[in-house]
């Protein structure tokens, strides 16, 4: 196990706690104070997981999180002392993987980074064609094709088969561009016509289920000209 955590807290006693526990399973571990000198580090040499603290005495954890996620996709977990749900909406909305509150049991914490990075690892180190996930959590939205279910920041979202199969598809293939043809003819299984409006109608109501702005979505993002993304 040679993974490297980077763990950002202007307390530096949590910062030595979360050392030894992450050390002592094998982790190889950066401590940094402060958002400025985290981002540059990231920038230089991204590690396998960042763990940062939502106090920090310059670049707040969210912002920082926020700077991490526009070129990087390593795992995120934030960690803060606030307890408030939207915090948590917030942290997960901007792009990280968990949460984790102050005071918090370093053997929970090491249990979460295994899992995010177990996961990370796992989803990015086969082909598309050899990836047979059931389950996909991204920033909140968590989506699985055992049980047909799929819940938006722990509320089940009433989809119909349709739409869940389009989010599923465009899940399955994160950070690809799919296409309204590709699109319509994984989740119809017929052949696409120009004319076709039925994907664009299909995504409308899918984001309006999600509580999606339609100029800014957060989640099913449209590439004009192009297609649909999830990132």
């Amino acid at each position: 196990m040679n993974e490297r955590i980077l763990v950002v807290d202007d307390e530096a006693s949590i910062a030595d706690l979360v050392e030894v526990y992450l050390k002592n399973e094998g982790y190889q571990v950066t401590k940094l104070y402060n958002g400025a000198d985290a981002l540059a580090s990231v920038r230089s040499d991204p590690p396998d997981l960042a763990i940062l603290d939502v106090m920090l005495p310059d670049l707040d954890g969210f912002s920082l999180c926020r700077e991490i996620r526009r070129q990087f996709f390593f795992p995120i977990l934030m960690l803060t002392a606030k307890v408030e749900d939207m915090d948590k909406i917030t942290g997960l909305t901007l792009g990280a993987d968990d949460y984790i509150t102050k005071p918090f049991n370093p053997l929970e914490l090491v249990a979460r980074v295994k899992t995010q990075l177990r996961r990370f690892t796992r989803y990015n180190s086969a082909e598309p064609a050899q990836r047979q996930a059931e389950e996909f959590e991204l920033r909140g939205l968590c989506i699985s094709k055992t049980t047909h279910k799929c819940t938006l920041y722990g509320e089940e979202l009433s989809l119909t088969p349709i739409e869940f199969s389009i989010l599923w598809y465009l899940c399955e293939r994160r950070g690809a561009v799919v296409s309204s043809e590709e699109l319509f003819e994984a989740v119809w299984g017929e052949k696409f016509m120009d004319s076709n409006n039925t994907v664009m109608t299909h995504i409308a109501r899918l984001r309006e289920k999600m509580h999606e702005p339609s100029r800014r979505p957060k989640f099913v993002k449209t590439v004009w000209g192009v297609g649909y993304t999830v990132e």
